[in-house]
């Protein structure tokens, strides 16, 4: 009788503190908690790093290395192929497709940061995009991407259908 109320009191004990566990997947992202710090934290970025990027009306910063060929009117489905390499604002490259096959998806299927900055681009373009954590993963971290984290991509757009 004593087991079992001791295996019962732990349980409750234990289901007790899972309770109170967060899970930021399910947290919502408060976007004006973060997007000041983020634009001070990559502005600061920027400048440290000479780099000569311009800041869009969203609040991502962008710099447009080759605008690359055509006129492609870019929707969600429009399907993208791409070379990218993905840095923390630390430089710590999280990910990257070199010495991989290129990436390929939708504009739909990839974070918003991408979905704002590829249209600023065609075919063989080359874009650097650095944007606060709310157009990238937000509250939500990722294997090597802590939750909230600006990031930096460079992408080098080889096909767009």
């Amino acid at each position: 009788m004593k087991l079992t109320l001791y295996t019962l009191l732990a349980f409750c004990l234990l289901g007790s503190f899972a309770a109170c566990k967060k899970d930021s997947e399910t947290e919502t992202y408060d976007r004006a908690l973060y997007f000041g710090p983020d634009t001070i934290a990559i502005r600061a970025y920027v400048n440290a790093n000479k780099i000569p990027a311009i800041k869009s009306p969203s609040g991502i910063f962008y710099q447009i290395i080759a605008p690359g060929t055509g006129s492609v009117n870019y929707t969600t489905a429009t399907t993208i192929v791409c070379d990218y390499e993905g840095k923390l604002l630390n430089g710590t490259i999280f990910d990257t497709t070199t010495g991989k096959t290129a990436f390929s998806t939708n504009l739909g299927g990839v974070i918003t940061g991408w979905q704002i900055g590829i249209p600023l681009i065609q075919k063989g373009g080359k874009i650097r995009l650095i944007m606060p954590s709310f157009y990238g993963y937000q509250n939500v971290a990722k294997t090597s991407i802590p939750a909230n984290s600006p990031l930096d991509f460079t992408i080098t757009l080889n096909d767009v259908n």
